[in-house]
């Protein structure tokens, strides 16, 4: 059948509309401007993290083993596609209640010693 709509401009990034809906079947046409959904607006990459992190039902260590990443960067790109759908992250805490996050992950075997590191750097 079709391709799938660009969500944005391949020339200058911005936002794209749909201007003409046809149903293949009765041969109607509806033309004006539609807004897309924002999952739409999303890159290739954030889709299928998303398409990958529901596969998992959220479970951050299925999702490193699917897409064979660590656990910063599948929270990076979680965050990502976060922002790109409008949610704006909450207020970071202090780096001192980080840190005691980051270490009670490795006590706890939810992170491996070398992703907590990579986590302190930055």
């Amino acid at each position: 059948m079709g391709k799938e709509v660009l969500g944005k401009c391949p020339v200058c990034n911005s936002d794209t509309y749909v201007v003409k809906i046809n149903c293949p079947t009765c041969n109607t046409t509806i033309e004006g401007q539609f807004d897309l959904c924002k999952f739409c607006r999303l890159t290739s990459e954030q889709k299928l993290f998303i398409d990958v992190f529901i596969k998992c039902r959220g479970n951050i260590k299925e999702v490193e083993k699917e897409l064979g990443v660590s656990y910063p960067t599948v929270k990076n790109r979680l965050e990502d596609v976060a922002n790109a759908l409008g949610h704006k992250s909450e207020e970071e805490p202090d780096e001192g209640t980080k840190r005691k996050e980051i270490l009670d992950r490795v006590y706890n075997g939810e992170i491996s010693v070398d992703d907590a590191l990579e986590l302190l750097k930055g």
